[in-house]
């Protein structure tokens, strides 16, 4: 399935002469696209998986310089890294601390050797590493489950992304069958998620989302779980790792529109639950929207480090976690907890397209779901689960703040009324067209 962050990898092999690290959450497609790309681009190619390498692992945690280790690697590999048109990848690195600090080594001292690294968990082991990371030396790219505009890719539905494109360019209706087309797969992806396992699970079963295998995305959560007890400080922090990332879907339905630790266990407190919240974030399972409360660029200037909402990396998990029938979901039965599933799905989006989190909340009487900033300003984004977007924060902040427009995502057609741009849910992922 084609990636969009293929085009990235171009841009770093044909501009770049660092070494890349490729970061993402487990089952998110790293290995797949990686290898796919240094088999299309490059004559050489060797792929090395440290949990499988030992023997490297040791040479890289032994006494040596970097020359020698270095001039041994190619032994061990029979691979010249540095012949033409040549290229390493080392998976599962995050099991070589040594090695990820000794890419500096590589940066200065063979700036033509092409090497990407990769590996499950590798944000928080770059976190928690007692070696010095090679800061400058190196390129660094975020891989997230696919989005919605991936998924119409994966549908080979390239004719649908342009007719998208033109009515979000333009403000322009969208023909009504098309958009109802459009959020019935918008609803498939709320079921299916971005992760490429299921999505392929769909597409292997002629797009019947009546036949899907759910266990795929139960086994990623089973999967994600255990990996809970792996580059922890002690037993009691992968209790707190577990403890928080079941309590996200209380979370997200919480009245106070915040995170809260009371929320995980009784009696929960910050300093407890700190580093185990930043386990999470590092391993890219979860996604931190911060409260704004002077919407202004730059937006991390003003943001309340104590006020945050946590969305779950992937819609499709989020709604195993919750044992949703996929029925539920097609035939619009979620009462209130739609509209949570629907910010979810909005913030994947978003971060999708490497678009930070933050929202506005004024004195808890008025919110807005996300704010972005733009070459326009810092312009508000409320998100709505249906058709109805009559939204009293939003007028709030339009009224104290004046943005040069706003953004309504909901099940509306496309359109500009009243400075509001109204954008389908299905068409979320072109928001970052306007940053």
């Amino acid at each position: 399935m084609k990636r969009k962050i293929y085009d990235d990898l171009l841009n770093w092999k044909n501009n770049e002469n660092k070494p890349l690290i490729v970061l993402g959450a487990r089952q998110v497609g790293k290995t797949y696209i990686i290898n796919e790309f240094c088999e299309n681009e490059f004559t050489n190619y060797k792929s090395i998986n440290l949990l499988n390498n030992q023997n490297i692992v040791d040479l890289y945690r032994s006494n040596q310089n970097s020359l020698n280790k270095y001039q041994q690697l190619k032994v061990l590999l029979n691979f010249n890294p540095e012949e033409k048109d040549s290229i390493l990848f080392v998976d599962e690195v995050q099991e070589s601390e040594e090695f990820i600090s000794d890419l500096k080594f590589f940066n200065e001292e063979y700036p033509n050797v092409k090497i990407i690294v990769a590996g499950s968990l590798l944000g928080i082991q770059l976190k928690r590493s007692k070696k010095p990371f090679p800061v400058g030396k190196v390129n660094i790219l975020n891989m997230y489950p696919m989005d919605f505009e991936e998924f119409l890719i994966a549908l080979e539905r390239n004719d649908l992304i342009e007719l998208i494109d033109d009515c979000f360019l333009n403000n322009k209706q969208m023909p009504l069958q098309i958009h109802e087309l459009l959020l019935n797969y918008y609803k498939q992806y709320l079921i299916l998620g971005g992760m490429p396992e299921s999505i392929q699970n769909y597409l292997n079963n002629n797009n019947d989302i009546s036949n899907i295998d759910s266990n795929i995305l139960n086994n990623i959560n089973y999967a994600y779980i255990n990996d809970m007890n792996r580059y922890v400080k002690n037993e009691n922090e992968s209790l707190y790792i577990r403890n928080i990332y079941n309590s996200i879907p209380n979370q997200l339905g919480n009245k106070s529109h915040k995170f809260q630790y009371s929320k995980i266990t009784n009696g929960a407190k910050s300093i407890t639950y700190t580093n185990a919240l930043n386990w999470l974030i590092n391993s890219a399972l979860i996604n931190i929207s911060y409260a704004v409360n002077n919407p202004s660029k730059p937006i991390k200037g003003f943001i309340e480090d104590n006020v945050f909402k946590v969305y779950l990396c992937d819609i499709g998990l989020l709604n195993r976690m919750l044992n949703i029938n996929f029925r539920e979901i097609i035939n619009d039965s979620l009462g209130l907890y739609k509209g949570i599933i629907t910010e979810n799905y909005v913030s994947q989006q978003l971060i999708s397209n490497n678009i930070p989190l933050y929202y506005w909340r004024s004195n808890n009487e008025a919110e807005v779901d996300f704010l972005i900033e733009t070459k326009d300003g810092v312009i508000p984004i409320e998100v709505k689960s249906a058709d109805n977007t009559k939204s009293k924060s939003l007028k709030s902040y339009i009224d104290k703040y004046n943005p040069s427009y706003s953004i309504k995502i909901s099940s509306k057609n496309f359109g500009m009324d009243n400075n509001i741009k109204s954008i389908p849910l299905y068409a979320t992922y072109k928001i970052k067209s306007l940053l």
